[in-house]
């Protein structure tokens, strides 16, 4: 159990039948009456977001969550495979399961496998991933000038803008949090 004084960012919890991630909170006292905290949270499984108020002092149960750093090893079909690092274990998670996550993952690449009481509900792929451009328009002599974007398809499928002088096959870092490109990775 947690003190609703105690809550942070970050912190987990269990409301609502349900495990919730704080966002935002804010300890409010007022003139009159008792002292409460006003939350915004995340459902960690649904990713809905939900306001909660809190009395001060309020006991409210903490949930454990479990992060394990795993490796993609392999597609099959809608199925991928991903190995504990520590324990050589293998895992599969559906497609559907990953989400997005499945466009910023190649073999060989090192998530955070995000677990409550043993249900997996979510991926976390790096921060940043080099990916190589496999489909884009031809980069043409001026099209610098303007500093203007065009669609390029990434190896694991995603679409991402990148400058026009990126051309099919080029390495490029992407930042995972927004799918946008930083810049073009020099290959030794």
């Amino acid at each position: 159990m947690i003190s609703s004084n105690d809550i942070r960012p970050g912190t987990t919890i269990k409301v609502d039948n349900g495990v919730w991630q704080v966002i935002e909170f804010q300890h409010v006292k007022p003139g009159k009456g008792a002292a409460f905290v006003r939350t915004k949270l995340r459902n960690v499984k649904t990713g809905n977001l939900n306001e909660k108020t809190f009395r001060a002092g309020e006991k409210i149960p903490k949930a454990n969550i479990e992060k394990r750093t795993m490796q993609f090893s392999y597609a099959s079909g809608d199925d991928y495979i991903f190995m504990d690092n520590e324990t050589f274990d293998q895992m599969t998670i559906t497609k559907e399961d990953l989400g997005n996550v499945a466009l910023y993952i190649k073999e060989g690449t090192n998530v955070q496998v995000i677990s409550h009481d043993g249900a997996v509900f979510g991926v976390e792929p790096p921060t940043f991933i080099d990916l190589r451009v496999v489909e884009t328009d031809p980069a043409y002599k001026g099209d610098t000038a303007q500093g203007g974007t065009k669609p390029a398809k990434l190896e694991t499928g995603a679409v991402v803008s990148v400058p026009f002088f990126v051309i099919e096959g080029d390495m490029v870092k992407i930042d995972t949090r927004n799918n946008e490109y930083l810049e073009r990775v020099k290959e030794s």
